[in-house]
């Protein structure tokens, strides 16, 4: 009996305020108490209880048909005796798995004598998909065991999660590796070439990412300067983007912001840009260093809606790891502290900071995954590779040695390479300076020294040159600006960078090593590095 009346008094109705259904037997009760609700239910006493016990049934059947896992019964032989929905949409290979586990299970349970409780295991589809399963014999009234209660559940997402965490952590390690026979067998140019490929290779292989760019902040100018990217437009590449919230697009906005920014539909995000052709979402996390902003990471995708959190963490981790790379080649002034020892102990003290962002990061994560234990040994082994980090930069501490000496140059032969070419050697060391010149004279070169970066670029304007050496580190213009001014005028003409860093805080060596960069000095070097570098730039530009 049903309806939208209230009877007016307790126990006193009348069947007028109801809609009352009559059924001649019990299945159509069944049928007609799936469909709705009813205030009351009259039967015979022996059909009540059948009545209520498949009521009860029926409730029970519809809370296994809407649970987020797969449930089943398998008997002795594996085969499937009764699945929800959610077991029969798994696909089949899965279920035949299943089946083959739960037969062995059987066997296990009979030769234990019974003693055999739940199995939890592991199966994965053909198509990629991971599932956990927990299996439980089912005893019945006679105390035997003939089928197995299965519970199965797509665990995909956080197994996909953590195998992205595993390759993190072991991309991370790498990105900030300084063993003493690598750092020793590179030099600077080969340093920064071989990072700009790790960053390019995990950035693809691990995040799966192939359509990004990386902005390190000029801070003089506030300026975004790209210094990789893989597959964006050249309009993209050449946009001038500044550190600002409004005006400057999303890397903009996550640079002065410090924030990361998913953006599911460019073309609803007054923000965007332009990047990629045909792009429809993009994720831009900051690179971080001790809280500060040094750059942007965007990546895009031809896809709506194609970054998600997890996207956004994984992203920030590795971004953090991307940031302390380029640090600690910032902080590389191998020779300066070779006997004082003082280069471990510096670089140790300034990425302390953002090895604490990570040890963060990773802890934070650690408390949304309580109960996975798999997930959080992960997260403990990145805890515990920072330690590894800190004790490995510990031990680089001596690298090339020698000094330029003039002194020790006598009176050569005239040079057929370097004899009669015109070379500007800038540097704001007037010691650094003369010493240059004196060297390169005695081979035959015609030599015009620069100050500083004005007095460089003003040169250039006057003058034609063969080749131009100059320091990365100038007052008044730094040393991509001279590269840059030197390029306008002549696109083949051989420069060479001098620098007490292994990276510059204007990001110089970078940026130009892509617009043709014949090579990089690392002070303090010998005459013969400097003789054979000048060499080997004048032959190459001499073949183009």
């Amino acid at each position: 009996m049903r309806g939208a009346k209230v009877a007016r008094e307790p126990f006193k109705f009348s069947l007028d305020d109801y809609e009352v259904v009559t059924v001649d037997n019990f299945d159509q009760a069944l049928t007609e108490l799936r469909k709705g609700r009813f205030q009351l239910v009259v039967s015979e006493v022996s059909d009540f209880l059948p009545l209520e016990r498949a009521a009860v049934a029926e409730q029970a059947a519809v809370i296994l048909e809407t649970i987020g896992q797969g449930v089943g019964i398998l008997d002795i032989s594996g085969r499937l005796i009764w699945g929800n929905m959610r077991l029969h949409a798994i696909s089949q290979d899965v279920l035949d798995s299943l089946s083959v586990k739960c037969r062995t299970f059987f066997q296990d349970f009979v030769v234990s004598d019974g003693n055999c409780g739940p199995r939890r295991f592991n199966l994965q589809s053909e198509q990629g998909k991971f599932y956990e399963v927990t299996a439980s014999p089912v005893i019945d009234g006679d105390g035997q065991v003939k089928t197995l209660a299965t519970t199965i559940w797509d665990v995909t997402a956080s197994r996909r999660l953590q195998q992205k965490l595993n390759a993190i952590d072991k991309a991370g390690r790498e990105l900030v590796r300084l063993e003493n026979e690598v750092v020793e067998k590179l030099d600077i140019p080969h340093r920064l070439a071989l990072l700009e490929e790790k960053i390019i290779r995990y950035t693809r292989e691990v995040l799966g990412f192939d359509k990004f760019s990386m902005r390190l902040l000029d801070k003089k100018t506030n300026r975004l300067e790209i210094v990789l990217s893989s597959g964006l437009s050249e309009r993209s590449k050449n946009l001038e983007i500044y550190m600002a919230p409004e005006g400057n697009g999303i890397s903009g906005y996550v640079a002065s912001t410090g924030r990361s920014y998913i953006c599911p539909d460019v073309k609803q995000d007054r923000r965007y840009l332009g990047g990629i052709a045909n792009a429809a979402s993009s994720l831009t996390v900051p690179l971080l260093l001790n809280d500060q902003v040094v750059g942007t990471f965007n990546f895009e995708s031809e896809k709506l809606a194609a970054f998600n959190e997890d996207d956004r963490q994984i992203a920030e981790i590795f971004c953090r790891y991307v940031a302390i790379a380029l640090h600690i080649l910032d902080l590389m002034v191998v020779e300066r502290y070779r006997t004082t020892g003082l280069l471990a102990n510096n670089v140790t003290q300034e990425i302390s900071g953002p090895l604490n962002d990570i040890l963060t990061e990773t802890t934070s994560l650690m408390e949304e995954y309580i109960g996975q234990d798999d997930m959080r040994h992960r997260l403990q082994a990145i805890c515990d590779s920072v330690s590894k980090i800190r004790e490995s930069i510990k031990q680089v501490a001596q690298n090339r040695s020698g000094l330029v000496d003039g002194k020790s140059v006598k009176t050569a032969a005239v040079d057929p390479v370097l004899a009669e070419k015109r070379i500007l050697v800038a540097d704001d060391e007037p010691i650094i300076r003369q010493t240059i010149s004196d060297v390169l004279c005695k081979f035959g070169c015609q030599v015009e020294l620069a100050c500083d970066g004005n007095e460089a670029i003003a040169k250039l304007d006057a003058l034609t040159f063969d080749l131009v050496l100059s320091d990365i580190k100038m007052p008044h213009r730094n040393g991509y600006d001279i590269f840059a001014t030197a390029k306008g005028k002549n696109p083949v003409l051989p420069f060479v960078f001098m620098t007490g860093f292994g990276y510059d805080p204007n990001h110089s060596v970078i940026r130009a090593r892509q617009e043709g960069l014949s090579g990089v000095l690392y002070k303090p070097f010998k005459v013969d590095e400097l003789l054979s570098l000048l060499r080997e730039a004048i032959r190459e530009a001499a073949d183009k």
